[in-house]
């Protein structure tokens, strides 16, 4: 596992809770190897699902004034799939940082798209926690732009 802070560096985010940092790296198969180890990223994906829907949700009504529901939700959609989330997840290089079991890192889970998606989502959650909306806000703002330059008007 890399170093705390290249992987804080990567993510533009210095934690003042760096267990925060640990939980969201932690897969859920880590614990299988090391029962004591404290708790996996679910519970962080699943905040950190809920503050990258808002921040893009809310860039995208801001964005295109003129855009009706349906499209507003398909061109979120597309933003937060499970395979644009590995992408970011592997443009930080999140996999060699992940804490996860012998057996789960032996049939390929660093590069598994599940494990990059939901630990980038965990990610975003533990930035939320530990900094509140606007670190957060920041953090997607600035991978998304990254991806997929500045937000186009969705089809």
């Amino acid at each position: 596992m890399g170093s705390r802070s290249s992987i804080e560096k990567r993510l533009g985010h210095a934690f003042a809770r760096p267990e925060l940092l640990t939980e969201a790296l932690t897969h859920p198969s880590y614990l299988q190897d090391h029962p004591q180890a404290g708790p996996h990223n679910q519970r962080l994906e699943f905040l950190g699902d809920a503050v990258l829907q808002l921040v893009l949700t809310l860039e995208l009504y801001e964005k295109f004034p003129d855009l009706g529901e349906g499209p507003l939700t398909q061109a979120r959609a597309e933003m937060v799939n499970r395979r644009t989330l590995a992408n970011q997840s592997r443009a930080l290089s999140v996999g060699g940082y992940l804490r996860m079991s012998r057996s789960e890192e032996s049939t390929g889970g660093r590069e598994r798209a599940s494990a990059l998606a939901d630990a980038f989502e965990a990610l975003v959650g533990a930035i939320f926690l530990d900094g509140g909306l606007e670190p957060a806000r920041q953090f997607v703002l600035r991978r998304f732009r990254e991806s997929f330059g500045q937000l186009a008007a969705p089809p």
